[in-house]
C-alpha cells in the first residue's frame, strides 16, 4: 500500500501544481464603446490565452490567442444587454473558475468614481452598489519603486496586489482607470529636485498591466445609451512640468493632450463626465482659463487630488474632488459648496427615460454626503 501511495505521489502531484487556478483576473475595456470588454489575467507559467464565454455556462464560446506569456489581454464581444455574462480563462494546464459579469443595462446605469487607493481601504459599501462599470481619479497604488526598485518603469507588481486585494470585485466588474503621480514613480520623490527623472511620464508599467482605449495615458469611453462620455486626462503636479519631478503629459494649447480633448468636447453627447488627477483650481485656470472653457462643454469633473470630499462650483460648471483616503488635508476650492473630510466615492446613477444623472458623494459607511443631478443638456443642472 504504501509503495503505491509513493508511486502516485511520484506520477500524480506535478499534474495537481500544474493544475492551480487562476485568480489574478481583472476587466477593462480597450475599445471606446461597449460592445467588447477585455479579460486580463497572470499566470505562473507562460502559455496561450483562452476565454471561454457565453450568457450560461453550458453555451460557452471560446477565443484564443496563441502567444507565450505569463500577461494575457483577449478581447471578447458584448452582444447582449440587461443579461449576466458567464466566463472562464485558461492558460495550459491552468484554469480559473466560472465567474461572471453583467452585460450593460438599458435603462439605469451605475458608475463609480474613486481614487487614493494606497491604503487599500474594506470596499464592502462600494460592492454593495453593484456597479456596472468603476472608473478612477488616479494614484491607484502608492508608487513603483517601494515594490520594484528604483528606476524599474515596467514593473506591474504593484497593480498586482492591488488585483489581489479586491479579487471579486475586478472579476465582475469592468475597470476604467486614469493615471495620478503615484502611478508613475519610480524613484522616491524627496524634498529637492535630483538630476535624475523621478516619475516614469509614458507610464510603461500601467500601460502593460491594463488594455484601456486610445493612448491608455488617456482615454474616452462612451455609453450611447445614455447619451455619456467618460473621458480621462493626464494632469498631476502640473507646477512640476519641465523638471525632473515632471510626471503628466504636456497640457498647453498646442499639444496632443488639449487638441484631442477639445475635438472630443466639440461634438459630445449630452453628458460629459471628465477624469484628472489634478488639484481642480489649478488645471482650470490655466491657459487663462482656456481649460475651464473647454470644461465647460461638458457636464462634470472630477479629480482624486485631494484626500477629502468636495463639490464646487464655478460659471455653471460643478467640479468633484473624491478620495478613498478622505481625512487628510483639506485644500479647498475658492469655490467649494461642499467639503468633508470623509473616506468615499462618486457614485453616478444615469436615468435613459430621464436623461437625467444623479451624482453621490459616499462615504465608505454608505452615508449620502452630497446629492446633485444633471439633466441631459451639458450646460444646465437642477439640485434636489
Amino acid at each position: 500500500m504504501r509503495t503505491l501511495l509513493l508511486l502516485l505521489s511520484v506520477f500524480f502531484v506535478p499534474h495537481i501544481v500544474s493544475s492551480a487556478e487562476i485568480q489574478r483576473i481583472w476587466l477593462t475595456h480597450k475599445s471606446n464603446q461597449p460592445d467588447k470588454i477585455v479579460v486580463n489575467w497572470l499566470t505562473d507559467q507562460p502559455g496561450d490565452s483562452v476565454v471561454s464565454y457565453g450568457l450560461t455556462p453550458e453555451t460557452m464560446e471560446t477565443r484564443r490567442l496563441e502567444e507565450t506569456t505569463t500577461l494575457h489581454h483577449v478581447e471578447i464581444p458584448l452582444t447582449h444587454q440587461n443579461a449576466t455574462y458567464h466566463y472562464s480563462v485558461k492558460t495550459r494546464h491552468q484554469r480559473s473558475d466560472v465567474n461572471t459579469f453583467k452585460a450593460y443595462p438599458t435603462d439605469t446605469l451605475r458608475a463609480a468614481i474613486v481614487a487614493d487607493w494606497q491604503s487599500k481601504p474594506d470596499l464592502s459599501s462600494l460592492i454593495k452598489e453593484d456597479v456596472h462599470l468603476l472608473l478612477t481619479a488616479g494614484d491607484n497604488i502608492r508608487n513603483l519603486w517601494q515594490t520594484c526598485g528604483a528606476g524599474e518603469r515596467a514593473c506591474i507588481k504593484p497593480y498586482i496586489e492591488l488585483i489581489d486585494t479586491y479579487p471579486e470585485l475586478f472579476q465582475s466588474t469592468p475597470f476604467m482607470p486614469i493615471l495620478g503621480n503615484h502611478d508613475r514613480e519610480v524613484h522616491p520623490r524627496g524634498k529637492t529636485r535630483p538630476a535624475h527623472a523621478v516619475y516614469d511620464v509614458e507610464a510603461t508599467a500601467f500601460r502593460r498591466f491594463f488594455e484601456l482605449p486610445n493612448e491608455e495615458w488617456k482615454w474616452h469611453f462612451d455609453l450611447p445609451e445614455f447619451d455619456l462620455r467618460f473621458i480621462g486626462l493626464d494632469f498631476n503636479h502640473i507646477s512640476d512640468f519641465g523638471t525632473t519631478w515632471q510626471t503628466c503629459h504636456a497640457f498647453d494649447r498646442n499639444s496632443d493632450q488639449y487638441r484631442w480633448y477639445e475635438s472630443l468636447t466639440a461634438k459630445a453627447p449630452g453628458k460629459v463626465v471628465t477624469l484628472y488627477n489634478e488639484r481642480n483650481a489649478n488645471i482650470r485656470n490655466q491657459l487663462g482659463g482656456g481649460w475651464h472653457q473647454l470644461f465647460q462643454r461638458g457636464t462634470i469633473c472630477v479629480t482624486g487630488f485631494g484626500y477629502y470630499a468636495e463639490r464646487a462650483e464655478w460659471e455653471g460648471l460643478t467640479y468633484y474632488n473624491t478620495s478613498l483616503s478622505g481625512t487628510g488635508t483639506q485644500y479647498a476650492d475658492p469655490h467649494s459648496r461642499f467639503l468633508a473630510g470623509k473616506d468615499g466615492y462618486l457614485l453616478l446613477t444615469c436615468n435613459r427615460s430621464s436623461g437625467m444623472m444623479t451624482a453621490e458623494l459616499k462615504s465608505l459607511k454608505n452615508e449620502v454626503l452630497d446629492r446633485q443631478t444633471f439633466p441631459s443638456s451639458a450646460r444646465e443642472s437642477s439640485k434636489p
